[in-house]
């Protein structure tokens, strides 16, 4: 049986607390990282649906700009005919 003096003691209390250093450091360093990786997660998704949006509008302004070229080009043709 173990006698409980005060060296004993400060020994056991020193045990118990390396023993749960151990075990909760590498669960709050996981946690922090997790934090800090679904942060980048969210902020590059953000950027992602704004990237997405600006691909749209701009896809539609290219179509806007064929759809005019065309128009033009078709009234260039028909007023370049009238001439002959």
């Amino acid at each position: 049986m173990i006698r409980l003096d005060a060296k004993n003691s400060i020994l056991i209390a020193f045990c118990i607390l390396s023993i749960a250093l151990v075990l909760y450091v590498p669960k709050i360093y996981l946690r922090n990282n997790i934090y800090y990786v679904s942060k980048d997660v969210n902020r590059l998704y953000a950027h992602y649906i704004s990237l997405k949006e600006e691909n749209r509008f701009l896809a539609q302004q290219l179509e806007d700009m064929k759809f005019k070229n065309q128009i033009v080009d078709s009234l260039i043709i028909k007023s370049l005919e009238e001439k002959k």
